[in-house]
């Protein structure tokens, strides 16, 4: 089985940073791609950022300029450096992972998440 584990959430006042790191374990063969999507109260989750195996990312147009994702692929971890936050960005930051296992199929996987909190 895979386990998307995540860690760095907490509370931070606005104008601060932190950092998130999601780490995938198990018969993991290859993923394609893997990020970070966000679920503020009574909102949609929505996507943050993503990173493809080949480092292509995506951003969502709110957190541009503010947030980096980036990855180490042998150690199958990524990581959220969040820089100027603010108090919209509270939320369950969840990471996702498009992951191929032993045969050609490929699976999602969720971890189960982190709370960011940003304090005005």
């Amino acid at each position: 089985q895979v386990q998307l584990v995540e860690s760095g959430g907490g509370l931070v006042q606005a104008g601060g940073s932190l950092r998130l790191a999601c780490a995938a374990s198990g018969s993991i063969v290859s993923i394609t791609v893997i990020g970070w999507y966000r679920q503020a109260p009574g909102k949609q989750r929505e996507l943050v950022a993503v990173i493809t195996r080949g480092g292509s990312t995506t951003y969502a147009d709110s957190v541009k300029g503010r947030f980096t994702i980036s990855s180490v692929n042998a150690k199958n971890t990524v990581y959220l450096q969040m820089n100027s936050l603010k108090p919209e960005d509270t939320a369950v930051y969840y990471c996702n992972a498009a992951i191929t296992l032993g045969g050609v199929s490929e699976y999602i996987y969720w971890g189960q998440g982190a709370q960011v909190t940003v304090s005005s």
